[in-house]
């Protein structure tokens, strides 16, 4: 199996069998990681530098673990205070990073399109962990393991992403490999947080949660990226209170009952309790896969990192 380049920039562009083709090692890896067994073989010799220009706790600590699973060497770089927060250009940046030889670079940037220019610029391969309001792949893939562990499969099903569509680069990258991967998916918020034009990707637009949950398999909820609108107060301006917000938009369970029985309840992470999801329903286990989605975050992680790999060493 390889991807279609030696980089991981977005879901955008992958064919349904190579998304597959990931989350069957995926899998795999999970399997492994429950059993307490590890590979370090896959990596060793090889470096793994994340470079977070954005705050993270769980995609940038899954990758360091699947780096150190998998035997590699994994450098943290703390963006605050390296040179970057003296004024260096990502150019200069990437420069730095190519003179030191490593191998795979995970890189997560506030501006769209800052991982894609590091690859062009470097010779590791690239991983793209969220930029700005673009993508997110990994953490696509990671949803769509979860959900493919829980219903067997993903064509067919009805996935229903609520909450701040505009702003989050998870939705982009889920409604790529979501639509990508057969399955029927609403959107469901505001107008004010929906995209304009978003309906060109195949989805259908809801602006009620009665509409949107009704016969959903999957509800996913999405926290309001306040850190990416223009304006102050819960919603950014756009909207007129985080009570009035959970009111009409949050997850609870009067709403979950409009899906089906049986239907699962999914967030990326991390969770504004009593905003966009109730507690009762995040901490329920029956319900919620919150928690699996991170610990399939690890095996996701692992396995783009042992393709990559294999890629790397192609180019040599």
């Amino acid at each position: 199996m390889q991807l279609p380049g030696r980089h991981l920039l977005g879901i955008e562009g992958l064919h349904p069998a190579i998304i597959s083709n990931l989350l069957d090692l995926a899998e795999s890896y999970a399997l492994l990681n429950r059993s307490g067994k590890t590979r370090r073989d896959v990596l060793r010799g090889r470096t793994l530098i994340n470079l977070f220009f954005e705050d993270s706790t769980r995609t940038r600590t899954s990758f360091e673990l699947a780096g150190k699973r998998l035997g590699a060497d994994v450098i943290n770089m703390s963006v605050s205070t390296s040179s970057v927060s003296k004024g260096e250009t990502l150019l200069d940046t990437a420069a730095t990073l190519n003179a030191m030889n490593c191998d795979l670079l995970v890189v997560r940037h506030k501006s769209s399109g800052a991982p894609a220019l590091l690859a062009q610029k470097v010779d590791a391969a690239v991983i793209n962990a969220g930029d700005g309001m673009h993508e997110h792949p990994t953490q696509a893939l990671l949803d769509a393991l979860t959900i493919r562990r829980h219903k067997g499969r993903l064509e067919g099903l009805t996935i229903a992403i609520c909450g701040d569509i505009a702003h989050s680069r998870v939705a982009r990258s889920n409604i790529l490999l979501l639509t990508t991967m057969g399955c029927i998916v609403r959107l469901v918020g505001p107008p004010v947080l929906i995209p304009t034009g978003i309906e060109q990707f195949g989805v259908t637009i809801h602006h009620t949660m009665e509409t949107g949950l009704r016969g959903a398999d999957i509800v996913m909820a999405l926290r309001l990226q306040t850190e990416r609108m223009n304006g102050t107060g819960p919603g950014g301006g756009l909207i007129p209170s985080a009570r009035e917000f959970f009111t009409f938009y949050g997850l609870d369970s009067d709403k979950l009952a409009l899906a089906k029985p049986d239907a699962l309840v999914m967030h990326p992470g991390p969770m504004n309790r009593g905003v966009e999801i109730a507690s009762q329903l995040a901490d329920d286990p029956t319900r919620s896969v919150i928690r699996e989605q991170v610990e399939m975050g690890v095996a996701v992680r692992m396995a783009v990192l042992d393709v990559l790999s294999r890629t790397a060493n192609r180019n040599v």
